[in-house]
């Protein structure tokens, strides 16, 4: 690197440092922290003013124009499987499904076909506590050993709901490195669950049979089920898989040409439509609770009030990443990527798990290393699906106490801070690790 570039690299770095100093010491909200770091970097790299302003409302505008409209349409869907009880009926009846012996696969299992519709905070709340109220089998240990039985199902289910929190649109995270790698999310969908399958059975219930006998057992939360008849699993499972399915066809190509399919299968309308039989399964007169009137004030506040911070997270790392373009960050990694000096998906894997060791928060990671990486992905010749999956295992990279979801899978685990870095945190680093490896192997065959 020449002089230029170098400060440019030293600036960026010192104000992602400025952002994490922000947000974990100073309890600064990350939409306020990025918008911060973004007009320092500004001032720093000697910005006008009217062109420094235009980037970050470039950047807020594109990003909530773009990948903000299906995070909000993927949070109502989930708010309202949550609420109406469809969420919990499907865990159930996957979970039940199994037999005592493959009950961490039976769980593992929900996990990935429930984290397709929820956000990471909500899988966990909804199916953790499912889990922890399932009758054991054996437990003649006390209470200990029962606690290490619950946790044998818990682990696997935090790995397929992390898998897919991390690589498979619509969840934040790959939908926002999509929206600004220029990667197609329909073949996103498509690696990202090939790929997170073998990651998610090594991260789940390989490792947490290993980790199990050497950790105190936990006692987390338990589930009470609601006092209403809950709505069928099938048809729970029907509207879950109806936008996965409709945005996976429109990447097949002897499908994609056709304008009707075209439109069902973007994601904004396939979400939409999700939603909109969600309602007239869930919340139809005689389907709700024997036919009680539902609480629609209740049940858009369970849906909007998340998305507000969702959204403005993801608007401040917007207008960050639209600076970091304007100061010319993007170029100086494409030219380093171009000199061979790194592989381009090992570049956007580390800069992805510097920004999630640093922020601890794998939806910052996800945009700050995806803005970083526009001209890396223009010119790098990778394509950007491998790039999106790369940020999003490096996104993962173990977690530890400056990550909120750290305490809040602590919590429901019922660990110590210790058993929870044996466990969870390295659980999620098995699933960045792996995710590396198998992204470096399959952009090599494929």
């Amino acid at each position: 690197m020449v002089g230029g570039d170098l400060w440019l690299v030293l600036a960026a770095g010192g104000c992602i440092a400025l952002a994490v100093v922000l947000i974990i010491r100073l309890k600064l909200h990350p939409f306020l922290a990025l918008l911060c770091a973004a007009l320092a970097l500004a001032v720093a790299r000697g910005m006008a003013a009217d062109r420094a302003l235009a980037a970050l409302q470039k950047g807020f505008g594109d990003i909530m124009g773009g990948a903000g409209l299906v995070v909000a349409l993927g949070l109502t869907l989930g708010a309202m499987l949550k609420v109406s009880g469809a969420a919990a009926a499907l865990a159930n009846a996957t979970v039940g499904a199994v037999g005592p012996r493959w009950r961490p696969w039976g769980c593992l299992l929900a996990s990935l076909v429930l984290g397709l519709p929820l956000f990471f905070e909500t899988g966990v709340v909804l199916l953790l506590p499912i889990i922890a109220a399932l009758p054991l089998t054996g437990d003649r240990g006390g209470g200990d050993r029962g606690g290490r039985q619950r946790l044998l199902l818990m682990l696997p289910a935090l790995a397929g709901l992390s898998v897919l929190h991390a690589l498979v649109p619509p969840h934040p995270g790959p939908i926002i490195a999509v929206d600004q790698l220029g990667a197609g999310v329909g073949p996103t969908l498509v690696l990202g669950v090939l790929l997170g399958l073998p990651i998610a059975v090594l991260a789940g219930p390989v490792f947490a049979g290993l980790i199990t006998p050497h950790v105190a057992g936990g006692d987390g939360a338990r589930a009470e089920m609601p006092d209403r008849p809950l709505p069928s699993p099938w048809t729970a499972l029907a509207v879950i898989l109806l936008p996965v399915v409709l945005i996976a066809a429109k990447a097949v190509p002897g499908l994609s040409h056709g304008p009707v399919l075209s439109l069902l299968g973007a994601p904004p309308v396939a979400l939409l439509l999700a939603n909109l039989v969600a309602l007239a399964a869930f919340f139809s007169p005689g389907t709700w609770g024997g036919g009680k009137p539902v609480d629609w004030d209740a049940l858009w506040h369970e849906a909007m009030a998340p998305a507000a911070s969702i959204l403005l997270s993801i608007a401040g790392g917007g207008a960050f990443k639209q600076v970091l373009v304007e100061a010319g960050l993007a170029d100086t990694l494409a030219r380093f990527a171009e000199q061979g000096a790194v592989s381009p998906i090992l570049l956007a894997w580390g800069i992805a798990v510097m920004i999630r060791l640093a922020t601890g928060s794998a939806t910052v990671a996800t945009i700050t290393a995806s803005g970083a990486l526009t001209s890396v992905a223009a010119t790098s010749g990778v394509a950007p699906e491998w790039l999106v999956l790369a940020v999003g295992a490096g996104s993962l990279f173990f977690s530890h106490v400056n990550d909120p979801g750290f305490w809040l899978v602590k919590n429901y685990l019922g660990l110590s801070t210790a058993d929870t870095l044996k466990t969870w945190s390295v659980m999620e680093t098995i699933v960045s690790v792996t995710g590396l490896i198998l992204v470096l192997a399959a952009s090599h065959l494929f």
